[in-house]
C-alpha cells in the first residue's frame, strides 16, 4: 500500500503542477486566476506556498476541468501525464437504467449543482411531463412508471432551487405534433393534450427565468437528445445507453452547438408560456 502524502508534500507538487499549468496556458495570473473562479491575490498564494493546505474540492475541479487534466495529476497522484489522462476518460458508455430510476443522471446534476444545465430532451422535457404523458410513454410495469413520476418530481424540486439555471432547446414542430395528435401522440386522448401543453406553459411561468425554454424550427436545423452537465460532461441519449463525453473540447463544441440552437429559436423563453396556452386553445 502506497502511504499517505505528507500535506507539505501534497502542497509542494500540488504548487508544481498549478505552476506548470499556468506557464502552458501562456495567461498572466490574473486571467489564470479568472478563468478556474479564484481572484489573483488567492492564485498567488498558491503558488507561493504560503499555506499547506490545498484549494477547496471544488476550485480543484474547475482547475482540473479548465485545463484538461485528472484531479490525480492535479494532485500529484499520478505521473502520466494529462493528454493520456484525458485520453482515457474522454468518452464513456454508459447504460441507461429502464427500472431502477436514473442514479447517473441524479448524480451528474448533483455535480453540476450552481453552473449552467442546457438540455434537449427526446421526446418533451422530462419534469415539464404530466403523469399522463409520462404513463403514456412508459409502455413497462407499474415499478417502472412510479420511478420516473418520482424522477419528475425531483427534476422540478431541483430546478426551484435558487442556484439553478437550466436552458432547453426543442423543436417547435414537436409542440404542433402534440397538439394535432400526430407522430408520436395519435394514441394519447385530446384531454390529455391540452393538459400536457397546459401544463407546461403553468410550470414555465413559475420557473422562469430559472428555466428557460426555447423552441426552434426542427426542419433547418437538428439536435440528438443531449444534457451539458456545466463544465464537466455531455450525456448524448442513444436509446437504451449514454454516450458520455468528459473531455473538455468535446463539453466545449456541444455547448456552442447549443447555443446555436438558441440562436436559432423561433419562439423565445419569455414567450413560450404564451405561445403554449394560444396552441393549447387552438389559436
Amino acid at each position: 500500500m502506497t502511504p499517505p502524502i505528507d500535506k507539505r508534500d501534497a502542497s509542494r507538487l500540488f504548487r508544481d503542477r498549478l505552476g506548470q499549468l499556468l506557464t502552458r496556458s501562456g495567461l498572466n495570473r490574473s486571467a489564470f486566476a479568472a478563468g478556474v473562479g479564484i481572484d489573483r491575490s488567492a492564485l498567488t498564494q498558491l503558488l507561493a506556498g504560503e499555506v499547506t493546505r490545498l484549494p477547496r474540492a471544488e476550485t480543484l475541479i474547475r482547475i482540473a476541468a479548465e485545463h484538461g487534466v485528472s484531479l490525480d495529476w492535479l494532485l500529484g497522484l499520478s505521473q502520466a501525464e494529462d493528454v493520456t489522462a484525458a485520453i482515457k476518460q474522454s468518452l464513456e458508455l454508459e447504460e441507461a437504467p429502464d427500472d431502477r430510476g436514473e442514479p447517473l443522471l441524479e448524480s451528474w446534476h448533483a455535480e453540476a449543482a450552481g453552473t449552467k444545465i442546457r438540455y434537449v430532451p427526446t421526446t418533451l422535457p422530462d419534469l415539464l411531463r404530466t403523469e399522463a404523458v409520462i404513463s403514456y410513454e412508459s409502455s413497462e410495469n407499474k415499478r417502472t412508471l412510479t420511478s420516473r413520476l418520482d424522477e419528475a418530481q425531483e427534476r422540478i424540486a431541483y430546478t426551484r432551487r435558487p442556484e439553478t439555471d437550466m436552458e432547453i432547446c426543442m423543436p417547435v414542430q414537436r409542440l404542433h405534433d402534440l397538439k394535432g395528435g400526430t407522430g408520436l401522440w395519435t394514441e394519447l386522448p385530446e384531454k390529455a393534450r391540452i393538459g400536457q401543453l397546459e401544463h407546461m406553459a403553468a410550470l414555465l411561468e413559475e420557473l422562469y427565468p430559472s428555466l428557460r425554454l426555447y423552441l426552434y424550427d426542427g426542419q433547418s436545423h437538428f439536435s440528438a437528445p443531449y444534457t451539458v452537465f456545466g463544465p464537466y460532461r455531455v450525456s448524448v441519449y442513444v436509446g437504451d445507453m449514454y454516450l458520455v463525453l468528459n473531455a473538455k473540447d468535446a463539453v466545449g463544441a456541444m455547448t456552442r452547438h447549443f447555443d446555436s440552437l438558441i440562436r436559432a429559436a423561433t419562439v423565445q423563453a419569455h414567450e413560450v408560456a404564451g405561445w403554449l396556452r394560444k396552441l393549447a386553445a387552438g389559436n
